[in-house]
């Protein structure tokens, strides 16, 4: 999963009915009839069978106050990496408004970077918390500046269209050893985690934290990139590494 990013911020309206997509797939379909996922592990990662992830819209909920991943509305934070191709600042905040996605209702996430100054990125990400207090992904709008100059949406993705399934951003009750789908759409978005550690320190420009936990994020559309995320009690991501390369945020509010 790409860094919670948007193009514009959305007014949702109440959306009652699941009709069915342009691909015939109704978002009542997303609900598998029977899962293979562990009951503590919703959105159970297993490359030989195929995706069930365990997820009911009627369990779903907008307050996303999950420790390591607290969306509250209106918390902002702010990152930086310096790379060999400038300094980028990727801002992040939680809007006041929900949308209607895959049968249930979703919080907005507007993400915004900009390189040097110049916008790169920016995306739409949908987050919603289950009664057992598992955070789900349930899609992106995003749009990324190409070499020639213009955007792309490739990796963008909503629950319950063209195949598409929702993932888990931060599990209720995460164990080392723990491997789920962040988000699903065949070809296009196919992002997992692994859990890898607990009772972390880090140490960023916004300051100096404890009891964190670790997870590396790898993509089954290239199993060569990679990144050790770190998730910290009541702020949530703190930092990303990816080889030399360190995401720190640098300030946060709204917490």
């Amino acid at each position: 999963m790409s860094k919670l990013i948007v193009l514009a911020s959305i007014t949702a309206t109440a959306c009652m009915t699941n009709p069915p997509d342009s691909s015939g797939q109704s978002a009542d379909s997303v609900v598998a009839a029977a899962s293979d996922a562990d009951p503590r592990n919703p959105a159970l990662f297993d490359p030989t069978k195929p995706y069930r992830p365990d997820f009911d819209p009627a369990d779903m909920d907008t307050h996303v106050d999950a420790p390591m991943l607290p969306l509250p509305v209106g918390a902002h934070w702010r990152y930086r990496s310096v790379t060999a191709d400038g300094t980028e600042i990727i801002d992040v905040s939680v809007l006041s408004g929900t949308e209607p996605i895959g049968g249930t209702r979703a919080r907005i996430i507007r993400d915004v970077a900009h390189l040097d100054g110049v916008l790169i990125e920016q995306t739409t990400d949908w987050f919603a918390q289950d009664d057992h207090d598992n955070v789900w992904y349930l899609g992106e709008s995003t749009r990324a500046l190409q070499d020639d100059g213009t955007f792309s949406d490739e990796g963008s993705w909503r629950t319950a269209e063209n195949g598409a399934k929702p993932g888990v951003a931060m599990l209720a009750d995460p164990r080392v050893g723990d491997a789920y789908r962040q988000e699903f759409r065949k070809g296009h978005a196919e992002d997992f985690a692994i859990v890898v550690g607990f009772n972390k320190s880090v140490t960023v420009p916004a300051g100096s934290f404890h009891g964190c936990m670790q997870t590396r994020d790898k993509s089954t559309l290239d199993l060569t990139l990679e990144e050790l995320k770190t998730y910290c009690p009541g702020v949530g991501l703190v930092l990303t590494e990816e080889g030399d390369v360190r995401e720190e945020l640098i300030k946060y509010s709204g917490l």
